[in-house]
């Protein structure tokens, strides 16, 4: 490109920001490769467009022009109907003979509080929490590192420029029922909302913003992470990262309730009768809280209250998925919910607890899932269900797909089932990039079959190190503090592989096996010394597993560098239930492995003797399960006796304030028990399973 013909180009900052990754973001990452390929052997003539297009002129003669607003609204004469390589091609060539000068774009205009939006009301319309920001009002101004922007800058009327009316009137709906979502400060600005997340690829513009939902299947998210940066803004000015309750009703403008109290009620009976006495019509009327629940959109009590159903049918089924505590979890769940609604908290908190932000599926588009593993489950003696684990990378969250099988096959014979045009192993170890995937809000992806849009599975290497820091594992005490500030279980939001991570390995320590328990200890530290625990436990289904973990974490596959799994709290250090281990090879995935003695001959080593306060707070635990199995109403004579004994087993330990709510439980029982039997049962199991979380 000739020097005369530089200081005719517009200034165009939104060009220079656009680097290799936003480019793949916004088209793909081949398309960025051609392009640059073509571009480097036979550079496009440039020319200043109308106002402040710019024109490129390729040597095949097709001319393309882009104006200001984003790659998707650039026109070249090569018929392509999305973005092509001449689009990106005018970008990088752009960029190589851009003016020299530098000066930063200008932010947004200030806010217009007259502005008309999608419902025809001023911007600053419209019901809302008040002393959160709305739609239409921006927060204070942003306390933040070099180089941070707040796209909480742009007002109601840019956003409808962008995605029309029609959607910013959609996106108000959800702001009016509140919504959660997490900020994610920097250069690049990352939303995570149930369904989506969004990246904000260019400073101060709106016309080049990413989100993972398919091109013009919901981009009202956009606005929903606009209005969630302004109450970041207003709520948590200058961090990094953070969680935000966004909009919901005024205190006072809905009911006072939670919205649970008919399906309490039913919980309540499930209680008082157990699943051994839960009749059929106990049992049906659960179809219609479901779809009341459904209609409310209150997601989270809605998935609990199927599960619940799911646990009476198992019980009646005599099936092996049947499950006495998860039966007393999900009946403790649905009233600490209401509970904490009730406890007042503004329509965020409502928003997180209850899970009012979103309930259909959302189409992706083109996406990058790197493999993490796969756990294997028995569901009955005849049916086997895989759950497979994908990062994906760009937006630092982890999806989960399942395929479940009437059939009786392990974990190394399910590895060979096929799924669409590959098999469960390679998708659990491998690279799939496709554009025919659906998430959910709970974070469940379905790859959806598609002769138009295929998908690609490729092996992985095991590369986690490029991994985002919010996936990517390297100070185990950073993470310990991320799962001591979550809230309690039974309120969280009902996310699939919500503390799914990887871990970096830099030196592995002492490894036991109890034949007892048929349990692998490993003990793993990182580049400081801190340490945690990989712990894999043997199951029918998975006859390799232990074998495979014993034989990746020893060494046999090479330096063991990272583990992928599940991560929680316990005996006071983090515990990983491993799903993958990577290597100087492939990933290894324990549940899919064959089994291999020679990988697990390691002499027993006597562990330490069993935790005091866990056999406490697992033996009170086991005590109230046993109770919401039989019936409060339907106790045998003895439980009494076990309920005194699991009491004063906690006082032993400590735990004072768990056994006086087992006292109150004692004292309220009877032969027909009422609200009172009910309250302090629930009072006891969700002070025993807070202890549980702590330990």
């Amino acid at each position: 490109m000739s020097a005369e013909t530089r200081p005719s180009l517009p200034e165009r900052a939104d060009l220079r920001a656009l680097d290799a990754d936003a480019l793949a973001a916004l088209a793909n990452r081949g398309l960025v490769k051609r392009a640059a390929r073509e571009v480097e052997r036979d550079p496009p003539r440039l020319l200043a467009g109308a106002g402040t297009a710019v024109v490129a002129e390729f040597v095949d003669g097709v001319r393309t022009e882009l104006p200001v607003g984003g790659l998707d609204l650039g026109t070249c004469s090569c018929g392509a109907i999305t973005v092509c390589r001449h689009v990106i091609g005018l970008v990088l060539a752009y960029q190589a003979v851009a003016p020299t000068s530098r000066q930063p774009a200008a932010p947004a205009s200030p806010i217009d509080p007259g502005a008309v939006v999608a419902d025809g009301s001023g911007s600053g319309s419209g019901a809302g929490a008040a002393d959160r920001p709305r739609p239409g009002e921006a927060g204070p101004a942003l306390d933040a590192g070099p180089g941070w922007w707040s796209p909480g800058e742009f007002p109601d009327s840019d956003v409808a420029a962008r995605i029309g009316n029609r959607l910013v009137a959609a996106a108000r709906r959800v702001w009016r029922g509140g919504y959660t979502a997490r900020v994610r400060r920097g250069t690049v600005p990352v939303v995570e909302l149930p369904s989506a997340t969004v990246r904000f690829l260019v400073p101060h513009d709106l016309g080049y913003v990413h989100t993972d939902a398919r091109t013009g299947a919901r981009d009202d998210v956009i606005a929903l992470a606009v209005w969630a940066f302004r109450a970041a803004d207003a709520e948590h000015p200058g961090e990094a990262d953070c969680v935000v309750g966004v909009g919901g009703a005024e205190p006072g403008a809905g009911s006072d309730g939670s919205g649970l109290e008919a399906v309490l009620e039913f919980a309540a009976e499930v209680l008082r009768h157990g699943a051994v006495h839960a009749g059929e019509g106990l049992a049906a009327s659960v179809a219609g809280h479901l779809s009341r629940l459904d209609r409310a959109g209150l997601r989270w009590p809605l998935d609990a209250t199927a599960e619940l159903a799911d646990q009476l049918a198992a019980y009646r089924e005599r099936s092996a998925r049947y499950s006495p505590e998860a039966l007393a979890d999900l009946l403790a769940e649905l009233f600490a919910r209401h509970r904490a609604v009730l406890a007042g908290g503004g329509a965020g908190l409502r928003a997180r607890v209850l899970g009012t932000e979103e309930s259909a599926e959302t189409p992706l588009r083109r996406v990058r899932l790197d493999g993490l593993g796969a756990r294997v489950h028995a569901v009955g003696d005849d049916r086997r269900r895989v759950e497979i684990f994908h990062a994906q990378a760009a937006t630092g969250v982890v999806l989960v797909s399942h395929r479940e099988w009437t059939a009786d096959d392990d974990g190394p014979v399910l590895a060979r089932r096929r799924v669409g045009g590959s098999t469960v192993g390679a998708l659990a170890a491998g690279v799939v990039v496709t554009e025919s995937a659906v998430r959910s809000a709970s974070r469940a992806v379905r790859l959806a079959t598609s002769r138009v849009a295929r998908s690609t599975v490729t092996a992985g290497t095991g590369a986690w190190d490029r991994l985002p820091p919010g996936l990517f594992v390297t100070d185990y005490s950073r993470l310990g503090a991320e799962i001591d500030e979550l809230p309690p279980r039974p309120v969280r939001a009902r996310v699939r592989a919500e503390l799914v991570r990887v871990l970096a390995i830099a030196e592995v320590g002492d490894v036991r096996y109890a034949h007892g328990e048929q349990r692998l200890t490993v003990e793993i530290r990182d580049g400081a010394g801190r340490r945690a625990t990989v712990q894999a436990t043997h199951a029918g289904v998975a006859p390799g597993r232990i074998d495979a973990v014993a034989a990746a974490l020893t060494g046999r596959h090479g330096t063991p560098r990272f583990v992928a799994g599940s991560v929680h709290r316990g005996g006071g250090e983090l515990v990983v239930d491993p799903y993958a281990i990577a290597a100087d090879g492939p990933p290894v995935v324990p549940d899919l492995a064959d089994p291999d003695p020679e990988a697990s001959r390691i002499p027993p080593v006597a562990g330490p003797g069993a935790d005091p306060l866990t056999v406490a707070v697992t033996r009170a635990q086991a005590v109230l399960a046993e109770a919401a199995h039989t019936g409060l109403a339907h106790l045998p004579g003895a439980w009494s006796d076990r309920l005194a004994e699991a009491r004063n087993g906690l006082a032993a330990v400590g735990l004072h304030r768990v056994a006086a709510a087992f006292d109150g439980l004692a004292a309220v029982l009877g032969p027909d028990p009422g609200e009172a039997a009910v309250r302090a049962w629930i009072d006891a199991r969700l002070r025993a399973g807070t202890a549980a979380e702590l330990l």
